[in-house]
């Protein structure tokens, strides 16, 4: 596995979230979160004949997938943007046959930079290349810093690129299983519209209620209760798709409080970062071709990473992860800006960051129903993810990105996730 990873068309996508009636319903699922596995469980179920509601905290459907355009005038995904593994992803067809425009597009490195030196980008698509076989012929579950070889500014360049801008996690944190059992997920394919309004048009006639926290989930009777600020729903089953920061921080309270060894196996799968910093800045300044694969290497494991240009779009997106990411986040977006535009001026002298007409900052660290970018095992502990999709009670059952297999930090995976969860509730419920 080397690499893994307009206007009207946004309005015509938009997802008319239904506010479902309060009072006596009693669905047979309640699906927390109307991201992909939320969206991918409710359509499930109600293809079998179930009744379902889908509550979603935030104000919108998508959950990480989410594109915006008032802030740079054309559509920037906020959060995933590749269709990974796009021959067996599904919502390849789907958004063909609704129009969108599906541009394919890989990772590897086409411009690398050392400080203000042009770098050889062969030489870090090939390290990277070493890097990941000894990652994937590790025989044990260790921290993937154990048996990659990093001793040059080359292989640490594409230490990061593999971690930290991939899987969204530094090496030291990277569980060597859960790298080997990631499916390769090229083909990928990048869309003009945004990924995000794919998702949130696929979520469209679906019994969504937006702006509603489940705050806790009972199942220690008959069915299950499942609680918000509007009331309590009786509902016979709950798929759980919320990440698994928003899980660790006890966001939802569960009675009797969840199993020992689910509760472990949350915390076994940390939230990682990956923060986006976009710059609009005129494609026509710095003469980079669309969609032209970027890097800065810096030492200290400071790397930044550009896809330029996208479609055209007078849009540089920085890319920043791991420990890095995470304390960019921390730190702001005037902060972030400020480091993106200094990584432009390293390369391409001081009259760039004097071109940067705006910049932003992705915001997953900070959102409270997010906690993070997607999930990574814990050195060691990568068959946590098998224990936190075990059902409990045969009421709780939970979905999403984490448990997604093989396509584990992908939006296609959370929508597998959440359609073989929904089978498996459907089964459950006879």
């Amino acid at each position: 596995m080397l690499n893994r990873r307009h206007a009207l068309a946004l309005l015509a996508g938009s997802a008319a979230a239904c506010r479902a009636p309060s009072g006596s319903e009693e669905p047979d699922v309640v699906i927390v979160g109307a991201g992909s596995a939320g969206i991918a469980s409710a359509q499930t179920l109600i293809d079998a004949g179930r009744t379902v509601l889908v509550l979603e905290a935030m104000g919108r459907v998508g959950g990480r997938a989410f594109t915006e355009s008032q802030t740079f005038g054309a559509p920037f995904d906020v959060g995933c943007a590749w269709l990974h593994k796009s021959d067996d992803n599904p919502y390849t067809d789907y958004a063909r046959t609704q129009g969108f425009t599906l541009q394919p597009h890989e990772y590897d490195l086409e411009r690398v930079y050392f400080g203000n030196q042009p770098g050889n980008a062969a030489q870090v698509n090939a390290a990277e290349h070493e890097i990941a076989e000894a990652i994937m012929d590790a025989p044990s579950d260790v921290a993937a810093s154990t048996v990659a070889d990093i001793d040059t500014p080359v292989e640490e360049a594409a230490g990061d690129y593999l971690g930290a801008l991939d899987m969204a996690v530094d090496l030291d944190e990277l569980s060597t299983f859960d790298y080997a059992n990631a499916d390769d997920l090229e083909p990928n394919l990048l869309c003009a519209e945004g990924f995000g309004s794919i998702v949130r048009r696929r979520a469209g006639g679906l019994p969504i209620r937006t702006g509603t926290p489940v705050r806790g989930v009972r199942y220690d009777g008959p069915g299950a209760i499942v609680q918000t600020d509007d009331g309590e729903i009786r509902t016979r089953a709950v798929i759980v798709t919320a990440s698994t920061g928003v899980l660790a921080a006890d966001v939802i309270r569960f009675t009797p409080e969840l199993p020992a060894d689910t509760r472990q196996a949350i915390d076994d799968i940390p939230m990682g970062m990956l923060a986006k910093i976009p710059l609009q800045i005129p494609r026509s300044v710095l003469g980079l071709d669309p969609f032209t694969d970027l890097m800065l290497a810096r030492d200290g494991k400071n790397d930044l990473y550009f896809l330029c240009h996208p479609f055209g779009y007078d849009l540089m997106i920085g890319f920043v992860g791991g420990d890095l990411g995470w304390e960019i986040s921390r730190a702001g977006r005037e902060a972030a800006v400020d480091y993106a535009k200094q990584g432009l001026v390293e390369i391409f002298g001081s009259d760039a960051a004097n071109q940067v007409t705006k910049g932003a900052l992705t915001p997953w660290a900070s959102n409270p129903w997010t906690r993070g970018a997607y999930a990574a095992a814990r050195p060691g502990r990568y068959s946590a993810r098998a224990t936190l999709a075990q059902p409990i009670a045969n009421k709780v059952f939970f979905a999403g990105e984490a448990l997604a297999g093989g396509l584990i930090q992908t939006c296609g995976g959370a929508f597998r996730s959440g359609q073989a969860t929904a089978r498996a509730v459907h089964t459950a419920l006879g």
